[in-house]
């Protein structure tokens, strides 16, 4: 396990960090929602798409007519989850290790969720994102939106002093994913659903999450690979707070937008 020592600069304020000037549809909400259940946090995103998508109708109707568009909103939910395992459209169900007595004995629920990607792990101490983007308030290009979302997480962790990338073929965040590096393993996974190039589901980041709960599944379908968090890297617990306020920070300036904390 290779480990470094903690950045000591400071983190940088939300309202400082864009990187170009914010035009009108680039502010995004966030919201944190706490330890919240995963069936609630899902419905609320769908609730949150749905209006939004409504808009974007009531938009096109406006444009037939010549009317004026309204502006569509942009929220991020930041929030942990109790253990839970999410199996993706393109999962495969056999990847999930425990039956429904083993789900039980841990603690842990399981659903079948419409994003894509295979299976993965929510648990306590692990930061997960979900941004609800108008991305036609920034770019229609769901590749670049993936990439920017591994970079904000990719800068984050360089405020620890890790060195973090991109595995071809493999969406993500890593460590040691440099081509031959022996010991590859994954510190934040990622699996998003676009409608009308409005996005939801998102990121999930390993900051102090019990690991073990990983052993009873094969992560993303990955059997060659393994799986850590900032805390097993650093060697010691982080607050996550403190990587929240790093990561919005970075979201903002890869996305030249503003995060307003609600």
């Amino acid at each position: 396990m290779s480990q470094s020592s903690s950045c000591t600069t400071s983190a940088p304020h939300l309202a400082s960090i864009t990187a170009t000037p914010v035009v009108a549809g680039r502010q995004v909400e966030v919201r944190n929602l706490g330890l919240a259940d995963y069936e609630t946090t899902w419905a609320y995103q769908e609730e949150l798409l749905a209006s939004t998508l409504a808009i974007k109708t009531r938009n096109r109707q406006a444009q037939e007519e010549g009317r004026a568009p309204e502006p569509t909103p942009n929220y991020l939910l930041l929030c942990q989850h109790p253990h839970v395992y999410t199996l993706g459209k393109s999962g495969k169900p056999e990847h999930l290790l425990l039956d429904a007595e083993g789900l039980a004995q841990h603690g842990a629920t399981f659903h079948r969720i419409n994003r894509g990607g295979d299976i993965t792990y929510h648990g306590p101490g692990q930061l997960v994102g979900y941004p609800i983007l108008d991305l036609e308030n920034f770019f229609t290009d769901i590749h670049r939106y993936l990439r920017l979302l591994e970079e904000a997480v990719i800068l984050t962790l360089a405020d620890y002093g890790l060195a973090a990338g991109r595995i071809a073929g493999l969406t993500g965040v890593w460590l040691d994913f440099e081509e031959g590096a022996v010991n590859p393993r994954k510190i934040c996974a990622m699996g998003v659903k676009c409608s009308r190039w409005v996005t939801m589901h998102g990121f999930a980041f390993n900051i102090n999450s019990d690991l073990s709960y990983f052993g009873h599944i094969v992560p993303c379908g990955i059997t060659d690979k393994a799986v850590t968090s900032l805390q097993q890297e650093l060697g010691r617990a982080v607050p996550l707070p403190e990587v929240e306020e790093r990561l919005v920070a970075h979201l903002a300036h890869v996305f030249g937008a503003e995060f307003i904390v609600a």
